[in-house]
């Protein structure tokens, strides 16, 4: 679905971001881990075509289905932006129009990008039953849900667009333990259910551990270990990925992962 190979992502001469290879098949889970700076974000912005409005440069190849994303204009990346290719940012709240409710919301931007007008309330409520949340919060404004509820709705919106591929970065990182397990529970069933390929990027290897089937982990820009995620999780090859396991909470002696 998704093929990358050599793509760096550049501002002037520093590389901020290089990933020789990686692929996000139908139905998968990828994560990508790294602290803060390690060139996690840069990535998903690279796939997003959202690079250059922070200035950079992005190289080497970006396919989706075969067709070459890397050099396509605005206008074409408006027809793949949210119907293809879809993000889910790490705090929802603020991406979204306090000044609206978020009925408003999700029926402009399913109108956005291009769903019929008459299938718009179907399609809304059964995303909202898909990631368990009440219909009534379609009359509230951002403000009043939670930060687990703004989440799920941000999946709800994803869910409803029916993008192939799905770039959740840090979707868990500002939530508790408990709805932390919620999300994932729910980004699970969006994969199940549409096969979704999904791209999961977090500097936490216990949450990627429980949602990922393959992992890249990347330091200052660059991929220093790859692989399936018990293979990477349980025998480390890299001391880098090491000291992020080393990390992970223990608890009753045994690592979360």
């Amino acid at each position: 679905m998704i093929r990358i190979r050599d793509l760096r992502v550049e501002y002037g001469d520093r590389t901020v971001a290089h990933v020789p290879e990686l692929d996000l098949e139908p139905g998968s889970v990828t994560g990508v881990a790294g602290e803060s700076g390690s060139g996690k974000s840069q990535t998903a912005l690279a796939v997003m075509g959202l690079s250059r409005y922070a200035g950079a440069t992005v190289s080497g190849s970006i396919t989706l289905d075969g067709e070459e994303l890397l050099g396509k204009s605005e206008r074409q990346w408006r027809q793949i932006r949210g119907r293809r290719v879809a993000m889910i940012m790490q705090s929802p709240r603020a991406a979204l129009n306090p000044t609206m409710r978020l009925g408003t919301v999700f029926a402009r931007t399913l109108r956005l990008h291009g769903v019929p007008r008459r299938e718009v309330a179907a399609r809304m409520s059964a995303a909202l039953e898909e990631v368990v949340l009440s219909p009534a919060i379609l009359g509230r404004y951002p403000h009043q849900v939670s930060g687990g509820q703004a989440q799920r709705f941000a999946i709800a919106i994803v869910s409803a667009l029916r993008a192939k591929v799905v770039i959740a970065d840090e979707p868990t990182s500002a939530l508790d333990v408990t709805v932390q397990a919620e999300v994932i529970e729910v980004l699970r069933r969006l994969r199940d259910v549409h096969g979704t390929a999904l791209m999961f990027i977090s500097h936490d290897l216990a949450v990627i551990g429980e949602l990922a089937d393959a992992v890249i982990v990347m330091r200052r820009g660059q991929v220093v270990e790859s692989g399936p995620t018990a293979q990477v999780l349980h025998d480390p090859q890299a001391a880098y990925t090491a000291e992020l396991l080393a990390a992970v909470p223990v608890i009753g002696g045994r690592r979360t992962t």
